[in-house]
């Protein structure tokens, strides 16, 4: 257990519980096992000398509690600022103003060089009085640092995936506003048929941004309606067939009856996009549909959809099968943001599904999602 009392054995410290009312494995008188609290969490009594130091604060400083407790809090937390300074004594907790409740959390630094963020409260008997407790608490920057990484190549991706169709939006339309009359009309529709391409794909990646924003932050909303998904991928691969893919490319399958399903059936539309456009664009081969019934996510029920979208590409690689739905990972070098199977994860989860990715029978990648029918409690 990594918590202790003072170097004082035996001493009881006025104003604490006994240490019978005490917690097991709780000296301090916390109230709780620190040992069960996620971040690092220091404190030392009215001298400066550590009484608790718990499991997180090992992991996070690698000083073993038994080597701290009872040590001055200076020694066992040589923490300076990022400019060198050390913290205590700028803070000087025990010999400052009395008036003073804490530090706000900050960057600091351990020995060696390892950032945390730290911050700290005084704990007294009564407003002004003399400092009883100093409990510190530490966090590790790592979590934070991979958040940051994230947005920033969020954002690095974003640049880059806009630069080209804006580029090509403006130089097609000052060439046109400058040289209206040298074009005929076949070269202008053909540049305004440029220009309207590269709005749609601005418009298709600011609606990305927006879902990740959604998604990230738990609040996509999903307005269920009853969904024919059957209809719903035959209208998709009508729109390839239209767009030049031979109608053989395409095998689906529907597995009557189906329950019926009730989702968001723009979403439901947009999962459907990215799988079809995933297969058809990185895979090679028939791109087969299966839509089924089968056992539902949800525990209260006893029926889902589910849909498998297979190709007989060359599939994904076994070591990034555990990559695939996160952020920015691309298949290939075929283009695309490297978002789109992130937003699908998403919004199959904030229906109640599931979604796997696995090897079809030839050998390609296989995508299945399953939806609960989620019907509304007046059908039931």
């Amino acid at each position: 257990m990594s918590v202790g009392t003072s170097s004082a054995p035996g001493a009881q410290d006025a104003g604490s519980p006994p240490a019978a009312s005490r917690p097991p494995g709780d000296p301090a008188g916390l109230g709780i096992d620190p040992d069960h609290l996620p971040d690092g969490l220091v404190v030392a009594d009215e001298q400066g000398h550590v009484i608790c130091f718990n499991a997180a604060a090992e992991r996070i400083t690698a000083v073993r509690a038994r080597d701290a407790l009872g040590q001055r809090l200076e020694k066992v937390l040589p923490l300076e600022d990022l400019e060198g300074r050390r913290w205590w004594q700028l803070t000087d907790p025990y010999g400052g103003l009395a008036i003073r409740v804490g530090q706000p959390e900050r960057n600091l630094l351990l020995p060696g060089g390892r950032e945390v963020l730290v911050s700290a409260r005084y704990v007294r008997t009564r407003p002004t009085g003399p400092l009883r407790r100093l409990v510190v608490t530490l966090r590790d920057t790592e979590a934070r640092r991979r958040t940051e990484r994230s947005h920033a190549e969020l954002i690095a991706t974003v640049a880059h995936e806009l630069r080209s169709p804006l580029t090509s939006v403006k130089g097609f339309t000052a060439t046109l506003l400058a040289k209206w009359e040298r074009f005929t009309d076949d070269q202008k529709r053909l540049m305004l048929e440029t220009v309207d391409a590269d709005a749609d794909r601005v418009t298709r990646l600011i609606a990305e941004l927006l879902d990740i924003s959604r998604i990230d932050s738990g609040r996509l909303e999903v307005r269920r309606q009853p969904v024919d998904i059957g209809a719903a991928v035959g209208r998709h691969i009508q729109a390839y067939v239209a767009a030049g893919q031979q109608a053989d490319r395409f095998l689906l399958r529907v597995q009557q009856p189906l329950p019926d399903l009730w989702a968001d059936p723009d979403k439901i539309d947009q999962v459907l996009g990215n799988l079809l456009e995933n297969a058809v664009r990185h895979g090679e081969g028939t791109v087969t549909i299966d839509v089924t019934a089968t056992e539902s996510p949800r525990e209260d029920e006893d029926t889902g959809t589910s849909v498998t979208v297979s190709d007989e590409g060359p599939g994904i690689p076994e070591e990034s099968m555990n990559r695939v739905f996160t952020r920015f990972w691309r298949g290939s070098k075929r283009g695309g943001t490297g978002l789109g199977l992130y937003i699908v994860k998403g919004i199959v989860e904030a229906h109640g599904g599931t979604i796997t990715v696995g090897r079809a029978p030839g050998a390609g990648a296989e995508f299945r999602f399953t939806l609960p029918v989620a019907a509304p409690a007046y059908l039931a």
